[in-house]
This record gives structure tokens, sequence and C-alpha cells, in this order.
């Protein structure tokens, strides 16, 4: 175990990134994605690497990446999540490891735990809520120790559901509250829509293993909740048609709520945010300013559909992997015949790199309120405000992705600082405040206010 003083003293890197997983579907993209901000004089990206199991795979990324130009003379590392002695390896090398070696249930846990003992930063693309909240319990007090600052989630799922509530939060202005904002999830393509196989795999492994993260959660303190002004909403119906946005919607099952639910608690035990590790004045002022102006609210997420047809097939696809992913055949099902159980919308090989160009989101934030807060204690009282705001960009399981994970380590690269000193956190409450938001929006995802009424009791 390394001493205070090693902790304390500042370290040599040989690189600022590692990505680790870069020959996978999404890692290529998230390698192109870096590319644009290797050596650029405003970025604080000036040396990378990537990392894998297989070096010719690894190769034949940089080419893919750089095509019709030469590959990028990068460094090529091997590693491997069932080697511990690798990992480590990759993280004494590097100020920060992003990992795209999904599912991360399978793969994930070896690499966090690297991090959390040798200080190394750690991002993920996860949006396994079990997982998440299990390294949170295993490695955030070592991480805090080593100074390790460990955040998963920092892709579709799950930076625009955070920084699309807290957008959303934020416009209802005093004595304005909001009282729940729901999130409409809309995925177009020109061509078809094709999911990332790892995904599928994911949500199977995700219902196989549910009882896991009901005993973690039993086993752990009950977390803080926030209190959010009005009584809480009610269900609503299971399939929602929502006009204004010419959408049909169900509920989604996604990690999204869920992270969003954790920034909310972390934020309900620390009003001001996470002090970051050496923060000058001005950002501390910024930092509690940010936080005092988002307000909380129940969140729920709902994917949605232009036609009624395709919300049956969602619902269709959810109970295909709802009845299958319960037992052991039936995974075996799931996993080997993925386009017939998905009714074509996972295939292993993933999608085209003509079908990731066609396709964009839009993801709708309708938040409902009260245009006075002294109106929420009222009995029998209802909202008599709504807010809706938007989140918009292209395809989302490669392109908005690597565009928000690049980003997100671009910010820890060059505000460090400004950021805690280490522990296992949801993104919301590391880059809520920082320029993130500002920063995709001049990368392709626009924040968009829709409307702001009144809405009869």
């Amino acid at each position: 175990m390394a001493s205070n003083q090693d902790q304390q003293s500042p370290k040599f890197h040989r690189f600022d990134l590692i990505i680790l997983g870069a020959s996978g579907f999404t890692g290529k993209y998230v390698v192109k994605e870096a590319l644009k901000f290797l050596n650029n004089p405003s970025s604080p990206l000036k040396s990378i690497a990537v990392a894998g199991r297989n070096a010719t795979k690894l190769t034949q990324t940089l080419e893919w990446v750089a095509r019709p130009n030469p590959p990028p003379s990068i460094p090529i590392l091997t590693a491997d999540t069932t080697d511990p002695s690798s990992l480590r390896a990759l993280c004494v090398q590097t100020s920060l490891i992003i990992n795209c070696v999904g599912p991360f249930r399978l793969y994930g846990e070896p690499v966090v735990a690297a991090c959390a003992d040798t200080g190394c930063n750690y991002l993920d693309i996860c949006g396994e809520p079990e997982f998440m909240e299990r390294m949170e319990a295993k490695y955030h007090n070592r991480a805090v120790e080593t100074g390790s600052l460990v955040v998963s989630a920092c892709g579709f799922d799950s930076i625009p559901a955070e920084l699309g509530f807290m957008f959303n939060s934020r416009q209802w202005v005093s004595p304005a509250v909001p009282n729940r904002v729901e999130a409409f999830v809309s995925l177009e393509s020109e061509r078809r829509i094709v999911g990332n196989f790892a995904t599928y795999e994911s949500a199977i492994l995700g219902i196989a293993n549910a009882h896991k993260l009901q005993e973690l959660r039993r086993s752990r303190p009950r977390r803080a909740k926030p209190v959010v002004p009005g009584p809480p909403p009610s269900k609503g119906e299971t399939i929602e048609n929502q006009k204004k946005l010419g959408l049909w919607a169900v509920k989604l099952p996604s990690a999204d709520s869920i992270v969003v639910r954790r920034t909310l608690s972390v934020l309900t035990e620390n009003p001001h945010g996470l002090p970051g590790l050496n923060e000058h004045a001005e950002m501390i002022e910024k930092r509690e300013a940010f936080w005092s102006s988002v307000k909380p609210a129940h969140f729920g997420v709902k994917i949605g559909s232009k036609s009624l047809l395709g919300i049956f097939r969602i619902i269709t696809v959810g109970i295909f992997i709802g009845l299958f992913g319960s037992f052991n055949l039936g995974r075996r099902l799931l996993l080997n015949f993925p386009s017939v159980f998905s009714l074509g919308w996972f295939r292993e090989k993933g999608p085209s790199e003509e079908e990731v160009k066609s396709a964009s989101f839009k993801m709708w934030f309708v938040g409902h309120g009260f245009s006075n807060e002294s109106l929420a204690s009222q009995r029998n009282t209802k909202p008599d405000t709504e807010i809706v705001t938007r989140v918009m960009g292209p395809e989302v399981g490669y392109l908005t992705t690597s565009i928000i994970l690049i980003q997100c380590a671009l910010v820890l690269l060059s505000r460090r600082n400004d950021l805690p000193k280490g522990g296992a956190y949801p993104p919301g409450i590391i880059f809520g405040p920082t320029d993130l938001q500002e920063r995709l929006q001049q990368n392709g995802i626009s924040f968009d206010i829709i409307s702001k009424s009144s809405i009869s009791s």
C-alpha cells in the first residue's frame, strides 16, 4: 500500500488516457472521437494509448479510425480483465482509464479494483445498476484513500438523463418548483435502428441477476431521499399518448432513473455539491450557485414511438427478455438468436456504419410543478405549470456515447483539481457544475427549452 506521502506527491504518467477495449464495437468509435482532440492546442489530451487482449485487432482499430489515411502511431498495450497484474500495469502508466469492455457485470470489476488501488481515475459507459452500486459499495472508500475518481454511466446511459434533468430543473425559477420530470426517449433513423449486442446482453443478465441488486440494497444503509414539494405523482397509464410530443410511450426500465436518483441522494447529503480536490474560490462559488439552482423532483424514463404499433413491438421485446431471461435455457436462446427475440433491433454484428450515421435521438423532459412553492403544501393541490425541454443528438450507442465519454475525459483531465479527490459516484454529481453541457453543445448534442406554460387542474 502506498504511503500518504506517495499519494500527495505529483505523479508522472506516460499517457493522459488509455482506452481499454478499444477494438470493440463501441471502443473503436471512442478512439475515433478521442483522436479529434489529441494534440489540439486547446485540449489537455497530449498522449493516448489503446489497450485490449488482441494486438492485431487493436491495430485494425487504428487502421479503421484513420482510413483512408495511414493509421496514427499510437501505442498498443495488451491487457486482459482476467489478469489483474496487466490492469495494474496500465493504471501506473496513465491518469485515466476509459473502460469499454462490457458487459461490466462480467468484466468490469477487475478494472475498477486496479484503478481504485493505484489511484488511477476511471470512466466507463456502463448502464448496469447492480454493477455501479456494487462498485460503490466495495471500492468507494479505497478510491477516496488513493484519489481515484470512479465514475460509471458516462455515455448515453446516463449523461443525457442527468444533464437533461438538471437543465429542466434549473428552468424552475423561484418561487416555482418542479414536482416531477418525465423523460421520453425517441430513437429515429432513416434506415433501421440496430443496437449494440453488449447492451442486449447486459439487459438479459440484469434480468437474470435482479435478485442480487435487491440483496445488495438491503445490505446497505438506506440512502437519503430528497424532499420533493407536493404529493407523489400517480403511476399513470401503462401506455401513454403524449400528443404534444407526437409520441406514444411506455415505461423504460433503464439505468437512467436510478442514476439520477443516486445523484439527488448525494446532493441531499451534500447540498452544495462535493468539494474539489484543490478548488479555487471562484470555482467554489460557481459550484455552490449551480447546485442551489437544481431542484429535486420525481423522475422517470419512458421510451417513445411515433406509432402505437412501435410501442407494442417494444413491449413484445420486453416480454421476451423478461420471461426468457429468468432461466438458463431461455437466456441461451435470447443470446444465440438476438435478432429473432429482439424483432431485429439487436444483432451480434451490430449496426453497419451507414445505420449508425443515419440514426439520431431526441430526449424530451416534461416537467410538472407549481408556479409557487406555497401551492405545493395545500391539500389536494395539483401541478399548475409545465416546462418542456429537450436534449437531441446523433446515434446513441456509438456516436453520442463516444462524444459524451471523451468530453467527460477532457473535463476530468483539464479540471481535476475542481473535482472530488476520489470515490465512486454517479456522473451528475461530478460533472453537473462543470462546463460539460457547453462542451456537448459544441459537439453536436443540443439542450433546448421547448415551452413553459400553465396547465389547468
